[in-house]
C-alpha cells in the first residue's frame, strides 16, 4: 500500500551505533539505504531497488531523529530519492528498480 509520508527513527540502542561513533553517534549510511529499500517496497510492492546509481550523504542523521523519504519516478524504473530530517536533506540520489517475480 502506498504510504509516501511514512516517517522513521533509529533508536539510540540500535546495534549499528555501538561503533559508529562512541560518544558522538551517527547513523551509518548503509542503514539509511536499508530504510530507503523498505520504504520503496512499501510504496511499490512489486519492485525492488536493483542499483543505487548515486547516493550523496549531505547531513548526518543522529539517533532518535525522525526522517522521511521523497521518491520521484523519472522514467519507467529510474527514481530520484531524497531523505529529510528536521527540514535538512540527509541523503539524495538516484536508483534503478526492477520488477519482482
Amino acid at each position: 500500500m502506498l504510504n509516501p509520508n511514512q516517517s522513521y527513527k533509529i533508536m539510540k540502542n540500535h546495534p549499528c551505533l555501538v561503533g559508529h561513533f562512541p560518544n558522538n553517534p551517527i547513523v551509518p549510511g548503509v542503514v539509511i539505504l536499508d530504510y530507503l529499500q523498505s520504504h520503496f517496497q512499501q510504496c511499490y510492492p512489486h519492485q525492488r531497488i536493483k542499483t543505487v546509481v548515486t547516493a550523496k550523504f549531505t547531513h548526518p542523521l543522529r539517533p532518535e531523529e525522525i526522517f522521511t523519504f521523497d521518491l520521484t519516478a523519472l522514467e519507467a524504473h529510474k527514481f530520484k530519492f531524497t531523505g529529510l530530517s528536521n527540514h535538512k536533506k540527509i541523503i539524495q540520489g538516484f536508483f534503478i528498480a526492477k520488477m519482482t517475480s
